[in-house]
Formats: C-alpha cells, sequence, structure tokens
C-alpha cells in the first residue's frame, strides 16, 4: 500500500497499517500523523487554509502541514514528502515540540480523526508554491497573533491546531527557541 497509514494501539505501539482513505470514517481507528508549524526568517508562523474540496474540515485555518507517515517512513521522511506535495517548500532545523500529541475529532460530516499527532516545528527553505487541492489560501502570521486568534476563537481553526497551539504554549515554546523532544516511533507490537 503506497498511500497507507501506521495503526497503533493506545500505548502507541504499530499494531498494523491500512488504506489512508478507509480508515477515514465514522469509526476512525488510532493511527499515526504529525502536524508541522512553518517559521520563516522573521519569526512568522505559516498558516494555511484547507481547499474546500478537502473530505474533513474543508475551508478551515489550520497549521502550516500535516499528514500521515507511511509504514515506511519517520516523521521527518513524511514530513518533508508532503511538504514537497502541498506547499513546493523544503524545512530545516526540524524539531519535535510535543511527541505524544494526541487527539480525536468529529468533522461536521459525521468524519472522525483519531491520531497520535506529534507536533514539528522547523524553518521554511524556499518560496510557497502551494497545490490548490490541498491549500486554499495562506498567510504568515506573528505567533503571539496567531495564539490570540486560537485562544479566541477555537472552532475557526482545525481541531489538532486549536489543541496544539496552546499545548505548545505550556511548554514554554516561543519561535527560534523551541525546545526539542525526542520523537519517537511506536515499536511493533510483539505478539
Amino acid at each position: 500500500m503506497t498511500d497507507a497509514v501506521v495503526l497503533v494501539d493506545d500505548d502507541g505501539r504499530v499494531v498494523g497499517e491500512a488504506p489512508r482513505l478507509a480508515v477515514h470514517d465514522h469509526d476512525t481507528p488510532l493511527h499515526l500523523a504529525f502536524s508541522l508549524h512553518l517559521f520563516d526568517p522573521e519569526g512568522r508562523v505559516l498558516l494555511t487554509r484547507r481547499a474546500l474540496a478537502k473530505r474533513t474540515w474543508p475551508g478551515v485555518w489550520t497549521n502550516s502541514c500535516c499528514g500521515h507517515p507511511r509504514p515506511d517512513e519517520d516523521g521527518p521522511g513524511a514530513i518533508v514528502r508532503r511538504l514537497g506535495e502541498e506547499l513546493g517548500v523544503q524545512v530545516e532545523d526540524l524539531r519535535c515540540v510535543l511527541p505524544d500529541f494526541r487527539y480525536r475529532a468529529v468533522d461536521a460530516s459525521g468524519v472522525v480523526e483519531n491520531e497520535l499527532c506529534p507536533v514539528w516545528v522547523g524553518r521554511v527553505r524556499g518560496a510557497v508554491l502551494a497545490d490548490p487541492d490541498e491549500v486554499a489560501e495562506w498567510t504568515w502570521l506573528p505567533w503571539d497573533d496567531l495564539v490570540t486568534a486560537i485562544t479566541a476563537a477555537p472552532p475557526a481553526f482545525s481541531p489538532w491546531a486549536a489543541l496544539a497551539v496552546p499545548a505548545m504554549v505550556d511548554t514554554g515554546f516561543t519561535p527560534g527557541s523551541w525546545p526539542a523532544a525526542a520523537p519517537s516511533r511506536p515499536e511493533e507490537a510483539r505478539g
């Protein structure tokens, strides 16, 4: 399966894989994902608005990029792949700031997201060339403005961004001086 997600148990151990499109339904199993916040040299964060054709949370503002590692990828590899596909940029100084972030949310259509979703930060390299099938629009925003907006109106953002940004603030995160948490790939479940 070239577009498979990694299924994990409640302890984060790998228990299998499944086609990405087949698992996102009304009873989505827990699976691996990632969320990335990209920063520019001025310390602004790249905010993207999901394309209107997206199956879940269409037209909603969210973090810079998100996606799912494939069974043969680690988090950084998946991030590099998705950045190329969605935004046409590269990343440097990639760091995992919330390695254990997990959420479950239900879209207005009833589709469930249920993800173990480490949150990463990095610095952008290159000009944004967003794929319109993925990103309706994008903007650079000062980090403090994003924190204020999410605090004031969380429903205006994707649920993963609305939960992750305050969690990042709680760690003492600030652009440019973020702590590096050791990212981990769940171990294969032992039978």
